[in-house]
């Protein structure tokens, strides 16, 4: 919020985070259209799951495994992609200029 300007309000207007739990027990169809509909926000955050000791539990497993296949049909309709890993962003697509968000 703070890079683009934003204050709570024009965030939960424009925005969407923590998309990964809306990736659960979705078919890959159902990944591309929730994707497609994400890709109409402004700014859309999700956090990285798919780091770490992979779970047990076959659920969790496919979950996992869908957040990470959401992340990727939104990376692929974005023009820019920031990863942030320990405050400190790191732009993977696109530019850092954050005006066309105004």
């Amino acid at each position: 919020m703070e890079a683009l300007g934003w204050d709570e309000a024009e965030f939960e207007a424009s925005a969407v985070r923590d998309v990964q739990d809306l990736a659960a027990d979705l078919s890959a169809e159902q990944l591309r259209t929730l994707a497609d509909r994400l890709a109409e926000k402004k700014v859309v955050i999700a956090t990285e799951v798919g780091g770490g000791v992979v779970p047990l539990d076959p659920a969790e497993r496919r979950n996992r495994e869908a957040a990470g296949r959401l992340a990727c049909l939104l990376a692929e309709r974005a023009d820019t992609v920031i990863r942030v890993c320990c405050g400190l962003p790191r732009i993977l697509k696109g530019e850092e200029d954050f005006s066309k968000y105004d």
